[in-house]
């Protein structure tokens, strides 16, 4: 099969970034350079005169909205959306020209390619996922879980102090981990706990969700406790528990996570655990950064390596909670770690502010590494990704021109009242907050919200106008970015 001749309509200003990325393309493209300076401003009649013979597809630019139907017809070409910034250009040229035709993209009119082939992966990567779950095997299973072997890695996340919240309180907590993609539920048990707090604590949670439900404690009689109100998974067995609350768990057939100490080795408590019958989760245990963290991961692939049937429990919190860095990156690289080590299960609370989208951030990234593992490449280019700060491209910015003006310092909020009064600009819950004497205003969108104060005359100064309008969108930003925003204050 031959691949599509591809032609890329630019501007002036553009051209030498099409040619650029073009020219990176496998397939590549020609290149018709219009008489017009901004891409964007490219007409109809600008490519009826130019008249371009000979090619299976014409590519305009993403930020066209213009109908080129008529010249479509004329040309006898299918005209199509290429990307937004020419940057992507060669990217979109490979996907929609290659020679494998079942594999070439469908351009749309309406909508630029790059949202097209964003969707398009990322479609791609959700159907492989659930693709290779279905087909994998594993080591345990867990409520319907796959826990181990070829599976993904499962994320359990733990209601840190869980036998103090109310039942309210602990239900919202469950529903939240399980709209950020938690696939277990952990209790966290604190020292002061009863029994009865446990079993109240565990049966609460069992009616909130369908997940499985751990129980996170060494002492024997909450261990007890949890495991007959109906826990799932028991976290931790060690050297001192095993023998008082062993032969229960094996009777009850609840599986077990087993950590070293406090006078044995992890293999020694696995060996007499498994001499009870109790199916076994091995954790070396991860350490904190600069306390033993590349020492712990050396035990992990040691043990992996000496028992490769055994899932292994990877306590990722132990490093996101106690490292002042962006939780995504950390998340993202422990997650690549722990698929490298054998991790089966990846654990974390998310106790602190910084760590506040941890579990989000480590289900996709156990999908991330899940894909990656199968393609037998990098956990790159994907469909699916941890970037939220950062890009993959960066676009190209303007050139200065001859002459300019230097704005002045405006700092601080505008200095004139507006007549028909302040606002208040707020984040409550998923939503902003503009809160004016006359009413309030809320949502998602700084540029909606704009609009519904501009249109009940809320705001009658062009000054009050662009305050808001910065003040709006550094709460959607916020908002988006899962952190707190007070107005006025330096992002």
């Amino acid at each position: 099969m031959r691949s599509v001749k591809v032609l890329a309509v630019t501007g002036r200003m553009a051209e030498e970034e099409v040619r650029r990325s073009v020219a990176k393309s496998k397939i590549g493209a020609d290149v018709l350079v219009l008489d017009v300076d901004v891409a964007a401003f490219i007409t109809p009649g600008l490519l009826r005169r130019a008249g371009p013979a000979g090619y299976d597809l014409i590519l305009i630019p993403g930020a066209i909205t213009a109908d080129f139907g008529d010249v479509e017809g004329e040309l006898q070409t299918a005209i199509r959306l290429g990307p937004k910034h020419a940057v992507d250009l060669g990217e979109v040229v490979d996907q929609v020209a290659g020679t494998d035709e079942g594999n070439r993209v469908e351009l749309s009119k309406t909508t630029p390619a790059c949202v097209l082939l964003a969707d398009r992966l990322a479609e791609k990567a959700r159907a492989l996922l659930q693709s290779l779950e279905e087909r994998a095997g594993c080591h345990i299973t867990i409520k319907g879980q796959k826990v181990g072997g070829t599976s993904r890695m499962k994320v359990l996340a733990e209601i840190v102090d869980s036998t103090s919240l109310d039942e309210a309180l602990l239900q919202a907590r469950i529903r939240y981990y399980q709209e950020q993609g938690a696939d277990m539920i952990d209790l966290g048990v604190p020292l002061d706990a009863s029994p009865a707090d446990v079993e109240r604590t565990v049966s609460l949670a069992r009616k909130a969700t369908d997940l499985p439900v751990s129980v996170d404690t060494v002492i024997p009689d909450l261990i007890l406790a949890g495991a007959r109100a109906g826990a799932d998974l028991i976290l931790s067995l060690n050297g001192e528990n095993i023998s008082v609350v062993g032969p229960t768990l094996a009777g009850l057939e609840v599986p077990t996570v087993v950590i070293p100490g406090p006078k044995s080795s992890l293999q020694e408590n696995m060996d007499r655990a498994r001499t009870l019958g109790i199916d076994v989760i091995a954790d070396p245990v991860l350490s904190p950064p600069l306390q033993g963290l590349a020492a712990s991961l050396v035990d992990y692939l040691a043990y992996h390596r000496s028992s490769p049937q055994t899932p292994i429990f990877f306590g990722v919190g132990n490093v996101t909670e106690l490292i002042d860095a962006d939780s995504q990156g950390v998340n993202g690289l422990l997650a690549a770690l722990g698929a490298e080590v054998g991790a089966s299960i990846l654990f974390v609370p998310e106790y602190s502010p910084k760590a506040t989208g941890s579990v989000r951030e480590l289900r996709t990234a156990s999908e991330m590494m899940a894909v990656a593992l199968e393609r037998k490449s990098p956990p790159k280019d994907l469909g699916i990704d941890l970037l939220l700060l950062k890009e993959k491209r960066r676009r190209p910015g303007g050139e200065m021109p001859e002459e300019w003006t230097e704005a002045g310092d405006s700092s601080g909020p505008h200095r004139e009242m507006d007549p028909a009064g302040p606002f208040r600009i707020a984040l409550c819950g998923e939503r902003i907050l503009a809160v004016h004497e006359r009413a309030t205003i809320a949502g998602k969108s700084a540029r909606e919200m704009l609009k519904a104060i501009i249109d009940k005359g809320l705001v009658t100064r062009l000054d009050h106008a662009g305050y808001l309008g910065r003040e709006l969108e550094r709460a959607e930003l916020a908002l988006r970015l899962g952190r707190s925003c007070a107005q006025d204050d330096q992002f």
